[in-house]
């Protein structure tokens, strides 16, 4: 405030910012809330009046409607992406003794569930433009031990299936897609990702189908903040094998699928039914919610195009971009988001300053990764949501570039 404020905001801002600083947040839900509250209001009312909250209709609607969606035989609706993970694993039978590949940029679940079941995570480096699991680094991590390999669809973005599959098909591995970040992704082969020799016929078998329908299990999270969120936690475990499937709907109750006949040592872990009523409500939006968020996207591009010192990530063929993503490499990474938010009002996350090989939990177990390490100090996620105003993402692109300029 005052003339050494002005003179301040003077230097950094285009004139067509000055005198109007705004608030942008990472993430607003309440346009979403707003637009649905209606159609909210009378399904929550008739929930309440029939009284069926824990799995039930609506439940049992949702996970049809969903399978139908993903393409998939089977979905199981769950407490949380997390358990999908750890009982994705239990129905392949994987535990002490056994190692699961994966990548050590992710969300500390992914390598968390596998430690849980007795499992040793096995990390492999990520591709920097991708930020996905490197495929070609992939065989060389097989051991006779390993069981799994459980790529993670980062950001929203495919990972490099069609190279993952035919490895795992090579050695007799299962394939657990993380997909937490990825509902209503589809994917496009990632050529440009893969250096081996190409199954070509699998790559088109491929081509176009959902995450989630391209491994042996696939795992999503609903976390309010995902692509297609509930309004608390709750998550899908999809699948084509009939084993897989009536296992995790054992493991998912208690070990149980007849009352009071507990055959296995389960969780409590069912998608409850007012979850599954705004997750169904929301569904049929969701290709409409990840258009908009691509749309966002493309205009950060255009707008921050030939910025020194930024990297900004690609739009690519069935990319939904659960997080815009982009690489700091000149200036400070923190010190350009305490700035945006400053300066400039603008929200910012970190997806994730600490791999997961680094994290407390496993220190001194695993090596370090160069190219994980490299996006952890570099990866700053700015504002995207269905609901973000060009006016507003405009903004952000103008501030990142002052900020950067500065």
């Amino acid at each position: 405030e005052g003339p050494l404020g002005r003179w301040y905001l003077e230097r950094r801002l285009p004139a067509a910012m000055i005198n109007q600083k705004r608030t942008v947040n990472i993430l607003d839900l309440q346009p979403e809330i707003e637009s649905l509250m209606p159609e909210l209001k009378e399904r929550f009312e008739a929930l309440l009046r029939s009284g069926a909250f824990i799995l039930g209709p609506e439940t049992q609607s949702f996970e049809k409607e969903a399978a139908a969606y993903l393409g998939v035989k089977h979905a199981v609706g769950l407490n949380s992406g997390t358990d999908a993970l750890i009982i994705a694993l239990r129905t392949l039978g994987i535990g002490p003794g056994d190692e699961v590949i994966t990548s050590p940029f992710s969300f500390f679940a992914t390598a968390e569930s596998i430690a849980l079941v007795g499992a040793t995570p096995v990390f492999v480096d990520v591709d920097l433009e991708s930020m996905n699991i490197d495929p070609n680094l992939l065989e060389a991590a097989v051991t006779d031990r390993t069981k799994a390999i459980m790529p993670v669809h980062l950001f929203g973005r495919p990972a490099a299936m069609t190279r993952i599959r035919s490895i795992a098909q090579k050695h007799g591995l299962a394939v657990i897609e993380d997909a937490a970040q990825s509902f209503g992704a589809r994917y496009s082969p990632a050529c440009a990702e893969c250096r081996g020799v190409c199954d070509l016929v699998g790559r088109e078998s491929l081509a176009g189908r959902q995450t989630g329908s391209l491994g042996t299990v696939g795992c999503f999270s609903f976390y309010p903040t995902k692509n297609l969120g509930a309004y608390g936690d709750g998550g899908l475990l999809t699948t084509d094998d009939d084993r897989i499937a009536e296992m995790a709907v054992s493991l998912r109750n208690h070990g149980s699928i007849q009352r009071y006949r507990n055959e296995h040592l389960g969780y409590n872990s069912r998608l409850d039914a007012m979850q599954a009523m705004i997750l169904r409500l929301k569904l049929p939006l969701i290709d409409g919610y990840n258009t908009a968020r691509r749309a966002v996207a493309t205009r950060y591009n255009e707008r921050l195009a030939g910025v020194a010192g930024l990297i900004l990530p690609a739009v690519t063929p069935g990319h939904i971009f659960h997080q815009y993503t982009v690489r700091i490499t000149e200036k400070s990474r923190d010190e350009v988001a305490a700035r945006l938010k400053s300066e400039f009002g603008v929200g910012s996350m970190v997806y994730y300053p600490i791999p997961q090989n680094r994290l407390p939990v496993f220190e001194g177990r695993f090596p370090d990764f160069a190219n994980s390490d490299i996006l952890a100090d570099q990866v700053l996620s700015l504002p995207i949501h269905p609901h973000l105003s060009e006016s507003d993402a405009d903004y952000v692109a103008d501030a990142l570039k002052a900020v950067l300029a500065g």
